[in-house]
């Protein structure tokens, strides 16, 4: 199988530390397999991803995730009929090593610096997918520097994926159930109603917990869903934005930008033009 070395230059413009990708996986096998000169991170989002990785084969599903090293080999292929969507982080070499020098004791032979044929995989359990969420969110609508990048890795290193961090038993099983079916595009298109009732209790006991656990209103919370599900459409397909909205159960143009602009910090056309390069499946140059 073919190899190609993808650059950061390929992706990263001037002054960027980083690149944020949404992609959906292209249909059929994998073709070419890629290495690199940077780092990255990715975690499949929705559908289910045979994932090539040095010579070994993966099935990958939602909330799976792989820590990418440099010389790593590999490439994807969804499976089933469902797209399979990826979100995907790419950062500097400079980065990893400044990491590594300043925090040697807590990350070396761990993590992105894991020794071995395998990378570090994970899997985001229904305790951390909440935090890992808004940790992304924050790091997708600021500016690409390298403090931001290194202040998430830092985050998602010594909490998400810490082998020491406790679940978070303490949320009720009917909550987290909610939080999971929230997701799925016919309860978000819905509103807060919908969440409230897959939840299957009281509106004000949904509120209550939800605020007590999330600290958010299931107003909140469904629109987080909602512009989060706008992103990975505007960065990976050509729908146009009408159709984006009304698929996310927003038909009022006025107020799609006005959320959106408030979520991400930018408008969902401008989001869209700063966000379509791939790097998990490079197009020929």
């Amino acid at each position: 199988m073919d190899l190609r070395t993808l650059t950061e230059h390929r992706y990263l413009r001037a002054g960027e530390a980083f690149h944020f990708a949404r992609p959906t996986l292209e249909l059929g096998p994998v073709r070419v397999l890629h290495d690199h000169d940077y780092f990255e991170l990715f975690w499949i989002d929705s559908g289910r991803a045979t994932h090539l990785i040095n010579g070994s084969s993966v099935v990958l599903s939602s909330g799976d995730g792989v820590l990418i090293r440099p010389t790593d080999q590999h490439g994807f292929s969804p499976l089933g009929a469902a797209p399979c969507r990826l979100v995907n982080i790419m950062f500097r070499a400079e980065t990893a090593a400044h990491l590594l020098d300043r925090y040697e004791d807590d990350f070396a032979a761990r993590f992105f610096w894991r020794a071995g044929p395998d990378p570090w995989g994970f899997r985001l359990d229904a305790a951390r997918q909440g935090a890992f969420d808004q940790l992304v969110l924050d790091l997708e609508r600021g500016p690409r520097t390298r403090a931001r990048i290194e202040g998430f890795l830092l985050a998602i290193l010594t909490t998400i994926m810490s082998d020491n961090l406790a679940p978070r038993a303490t949320i009720p099983a009917w909550l987290d159930s909610a939080m999971r079916s929230a997701r799925q595009p016919e309860i978000f298109r819905q509103g807060a109603q919908g969440f409230i009732a897959a939840a299957g209790r009281s509106h004000e006991h949904v509120c209550r917990s939800l605020k007590e656990h999330f600290g958010l209103t299931p107003s909140a919370l469904v629109n987080q869903i909602r512009l989060d599900h706008a992103a990975r459409l505007l960065a990976c397909t050509d729908l146009p934005t009408p159709d984006i909205a009304a698929d996310c159960g927003l038909e009022n143009m006025s107020h799609f930008h006005a959320i959106f602009r408030e979520h991400f910090g930018v408008t969902p056309r401008r989001y869209r033009a700063a966000r379509q390069r791939d790097p998990v499946q490079p197009a020929d140059e």
